[in-house]
């Protein structure tokens, strides 16, 4: 199978990729196993949240300090904003409505009710602009019954110790009620596909209607499968409707996979899901073609590689006792030799395998045995150089590094 353009990897970083060198006409195949860390995303992008454990207000005019290993630092500190309005178009393109500007970041809400710096956030999400100056006072915090997924005890302290008066109150409709019959039926993906019917957004509309009260909003957890849904429902309650994402998968970040993947595929790009990249032949210093573990001795050979594997979790690095390597290529690694670098005592220290990743050269290109490889480029969580949880910045580094890397590849 020949093509342009051959993305092992199909998680945010991949995607975006894939859609951008699909809009310039590239014939692109994506190798993926069908799940990535996106299923984790609550409803926000952060493209720099904390630099030296401080928030950042402007991720733009941030990245200047940032260390020259630093991913942002490879494609251009004055690239940056211009990338960032590139991902936010691309993102709406896609279906993705989200507010937000890189020049000046808000702030979202995690399930544990833990105020966070955020680049764009759902438009049906609670954001806060600034923490000294709240968008309202008074919230009605909707809690389901019987719900898995959100720590309402843990989500109301965090709201009120930011300033908000919160009301708990929980709630349920007899169809809700009979979910309960099965315990897995309490999942937020669940109920998204339970509230898709305009009768059942009605009767969770009556409850809150009954119970807001004089709440200045009514928040919800994220159990909205679309934001059509979530505009049926706010057109049926008296209150202004906001959503707060709840422990994953979350309900957003599935929702972002699969309009991201439709999108892909729309364009006419080829989606192998179900599949693995599991080795590659080398030519000097150029990737000739991919093995993957379906399509066994049929090679996808392409002009240009990217490798968007991402990091621990999605097994785009690996570690066992003696190295921490990369499993395709076996490209150079950006880690400690010693093992008992790799961790520190505390689970709030930073810890250092979260900076870890494949070495690559200022375009992004990826090195084995200290040789680049001139048409493999490395984006996403596979890149070393950054802390996506201490800094904030995973999800803007797999877009911008892809659209950065799609621009490499077609000025070719």
């Amino acid at each position: 199978m020949r093509m342009d353009t051959v993305i092992m990897g199909g998680g945010l970083s991949g995607l975006v990729c894939g859609i951008a060198l699909a809009k310039r006409g590239q014939r692109v195949a994506i190798v993926t196993t069908g799940q990535s860390t996106l299923l984790f995303n609550g409803g926000s992008m952060e493209l720099l949240g904390c630099v030296d454990g401080k928030a950042v207000t402007s991720p733009v005019d941030a990245v200047a300090a940032l260390p020259e290993e630093h991913p942002y630092r490879k494609i251009g500190a004055e690239r940056i904003a211009d990338l960032a309005g590139q991902a936010k178009s691309l993102l709406s393109d896609a279906g993705i409505q989200m507010e937000g500007t890189a020049t000046a970041n808000h702030w979202r809400v995690t399930p544990m009710g833990v105020a966070k710096p955020a680049w764009l956030t759902l438009k049906s999400h609670l954001r806060i602009d600034d923490l000294d100056k709240l968008p309202c006072k008074r919230l009605a915090l909707m809690c389901v019954k019987g719900f898995f997924d959100e720590p309402n005890g843990m989500l109301a302290n965090g709201l009120r110790e930011m300033g908000f008066d919160v009301e708990m109150i929980e709630f349920t409709t007899d169809d809700i009620t009979a979910l309960r019959r099965s315990p897995s039926e309490m999942r937020a993906s669940s109920l998204a596909k339970h509230l898709l019917s305009n009768s059942s957004l009605q009767r969770v509309a009556d409850e809150i209607n009954r119970h807001a009260g004089n709440a200045d909003v009514v928040l919800l957890p994220n159990v909205l499968a679309d934001e059509d849904s979530y505009e049926t429902l706010q057109s049926m309650v008296n209150k202004p409707l906001r959503q707060v994402a709840t422990l994953p998968p979350a309900v957003a970040g599935n929702r972002m996979q699969s309009l991201l993947r439709h999108y892909f595929q729309m364009l006419g790009g080829t989606y192998l899901m179900g599949d693995t990249a599991v080795g590659g032949t080398l030519d000097g210093a150029r990737l000739v073609s991919i093995t993957t573990a379906k399509l066994g001795d049929m090679p996808l050979k392409a002009d240009e590689f990217v490798l968007a594997t991402g990091s621990f979790i999605s097994r785009g690095l690996v570690a066992d006792y003696e190295r921490v390597y990369e499993p395709i290529l076996d490209l150079d690694v950006d880690a400690d030799a010693d093992r008992e670098q790799w961790t520190r005592f505390g689970i709030l220290e930073p810890q250092a395998y979260s900076r870890y990743g494949v070495k690559t050269d200022g375009d992004l290109r990826c090195i084995k045995q200290g040789k680049t490889i001139h048409n493999l480029r490395a984006i996403g969580s596979v890149l070393s150089g950054h802390d996506a949880i201490k800094m904030g910045d995973g999800t803007g580094v797999s877009l911008l590094t892809a659209l950065a890397a799609t621009q490499s590849i077609l000025e070719k």
